[in-house]
């Protein structure tokens, strides 16, 4: 376990890196756009360590530990910072997006254990981006004609990344489906939530989804089966699973919900990396194309 910590840490701060490598205009990107960048980092690390972990135990149970680490942590954030707790409103909003969320995600954990990192995790991002860009497109308005350019290049992107160039089943793809649609309902109802304490409203939304998957793991008699790395594995995707969360609630308070949502859905570049670096799946030309397509997305969609 201590060597795969080591391996995953140092393939993280390799890919950090790179970010001194990026054109100057990605260096004085706005604050939602900023939040975004940051939220991919935090939510692709977490799902590759959360897909790694249920390869070997129920993805339920592990993710109910996820979204109680998650919980403390923001919780304990809130209390330290002494932020205000959010209206009855927002906190509805915000137990709706727990729900929708924390049930996606286990969905997702389980998709991911089948092994196609590189495939299940594009397909949730494309369709839980979709739909609230829609949305947001229909309620904001149209954003500017660079800002549409760069999102139909991080679609391009994420279609690239999640091409496979074999004939292998293509398993977990409608668990990937039915995950994304939750993390829609996500995105949709954390901007619903309004202009609260982020830390609180994640806090919130970990409640519902912590009690949605215990739910699901009592009923389904599966709390013995777990081992100490999938606890620790668990531990870590729940916080920086959280903290991506945290990030993108301040993207939609700050900016605009499509511009939010396509950023942040680009946290399958950092899975797929990881995967390929640490479990050496296979990163064919595509994927390579379409990381260069999501680069080139982010200054656009963040133009100003």
């Amino acid at each position: 376990m201590k060597l795969l910590t080591r391996r995953i840490f140092s393939r993280v701060s390799l890919i950090c890196s790179e970010i001194d490598e990026l054109p100057m205009t990605l260096l004085t990107l706005s604050a939602p756009a900023s939040f975004s960048l940051a939220a991919v980092f935090a939510w692709g690390t977490s799902d590759f360590l959360g897909g790694y972990a249920a390869r070997r135990t129920n993805a339920f149970l592990l993710t109910a530990i996820a979204h109680i680490s998650g919980l403390l942590l923001m919780a304990g954030l809130a209390l330290a910072s002494h932020s205000p707790f959010p209206s009855t409103t927002a906190v509805v909003w915000a137990l709706m997006g727990g729900l929708s969320g924390g049930g996606a995600l286990a969905i997702f954990y389980r998709a991911l254990s089948t092994g196609r990192m590189g495939l299940t995790a594009p397909v949730a991002a494309v369709l839980g981006a979709a739909i609230p860009t829609v949305f947001g497109m229909f309620r904001e308005g149209l954003p500017q004609a660079a800002q549409i350019i760069g999102f139909a290049l991080a679609a391009v992107g994420i279609w690239l990344i999640s091409r496979t160039e074999d004939d292998s089943p293509s398993e977990g793809i409608g668990m990937a489906a039915l995950a994304g649609i939750g993390f829609a309902g996500f995105y949709l109802c954390m901007k619903q939530a309004g202009d609260g304490s982020a830390f609180w409203l994640a806090a919130t939304s970990k409640v519902a989804s912590f009690t949605l998957t215990c739910l699901i793991v009592l009923i389904g008699r599966s709390a013995c089966e777990i081992h100490r790395r999938g606890i620790f594995l668990g531990v870590l995707a729940g916080c920086l699973d959280v903290i991506g969360s945290v990030l993108f609630i301040r993207a939609s308070q700050t900016g605009r919900l499509d511009e939010a949502v396509v950023l942040s859905s680009l946290y399958p570049a950092v899975t797929v990396l990881l995967a390929r670096f640490i479990l050496r799946e296979h990163f064919t030309r595509w994927k390579a194309l379409g990381m260069v397509a999501a680069l080139l997305a982010v200054p656009m969609i963040a133009w100003r």
